[in-house]
């Protein structure tokens, strides 16, 4: 299984980055195609947010680390998921910043 990593550019600096995550959060599964079955999140460091979501059938944990002018992305892709990979990188790329608009705004 290979990692993916995405960066997501932001000029917020990282306490808004990471309280934008916070406040969208609930709001990724309407972002994935075919919608999310499970979503769950936790922070088990200040600025890293682990998700591990269900969609398509397939479980997939990405990990999200919070820095002062970026935000990365990390996730690896189960078999059946994997010849995905490059399309969803694109999505996280061009959806992932949404999550970092103010609330309300994603």
């Amino acid at each position: 299984m290979a990692i993916t990593t995405v960066d997501i550019p932001h000029n917020l600096g990282r306490a808004v980055a990471r309280q934008r995550l916070r406040d969208n959060v609930g709001d990724l599964g309407r972002h994935i195609p075919g919608g999310v079955a499970a979503l769950e999140t936790r922070w088990p460091v200040e600025d890293q947010l682990v998700i591990d979501l269900t969609a398509m059938g397939q479980g997939v944990t990405a990990t999200i680390d919070v820095e002062d002018s970026l935000v990365r992305v990390s996730f690896a892709l189960p078999g059946m998921l994997s010849f995905l990979g490059g399309a969803i990188a694109s999505a996280v790329r061009s959806k992932g910043s949404q999550l970092l608009l103010p609330p309300g705004k994603s």
